[in-house]
């Protein structure tokens, strides 16, 4: 089973929920052989419902004491820009995307991000755009990284 993760830690982070649970986010990880989204929520208010088929299945909470058994399952983890949760999600080894919370104050997340990019060690864009020159939405961000970490069509960059 091929199976992404995505949290947004103990904050609420709806625009991220919202994007990866949309009908289109969920036909592109199927289209990509994952069979199983499971989103941790925090204490968000859009709560996407949970799903079964016989080819794709969508799990949500809130909360858990950890998050191991979670991202050791994962082949790919989808995480809002915390600390703890990308390095947690680094140590693991997983292909990690950051998502950064474009409405946060004084956003520190930002340049965390950024600089674990340029170290070569994830992906990273808001809900709206890639970190290159062109706008690039979260899905086609997923699409290539899924795809295991293609080059960036739009600026040329390699990616890590």
């Amino acid at each position: 089973m091929k199976r992404a993760f995505v949290t947004v830690g103990t904050t609420s982070f709806d625009d991220l929920v919202a994007s990866v649970a949309a009908p289109d986010s969920v036909e592109i990880l199927k289209s990509l052989g994952y069979n199983q989204l499971v989103l941790q929520i925090g204490r968000g208010t859009v709560v996407p419902e949970p799903f079964r088929t016989e080819s794709f299945t969508l799990d949500v909470y809130r909360y858990k004491d950890s998050l191991k058994e979670d991202l050791q399952q994962a082949d790919l983890v989808i995480s809002h820009a915390g600390a703890g949760s990308c390095l947690e999600s680094l140590e693991k080894g997983k292909p990690l995307v950051v998502v950064v919370n474009e409405k946060l104050m004084n956003n520190h997340q930002f340049e965390l991000a950024k600089q674990l990019h340029k170290e070569g060690h994830l992906f990273y864009c808001t809900c709206r755009v890639l970190s290159c020159p062109a706008p690039v939405s979260l899905l086609l961000l997923l699409l290539e990284i899924a795809k295991i970490l293609q080059p960036c069509r739009t600026c040329l960059l390699p990616r890590p």
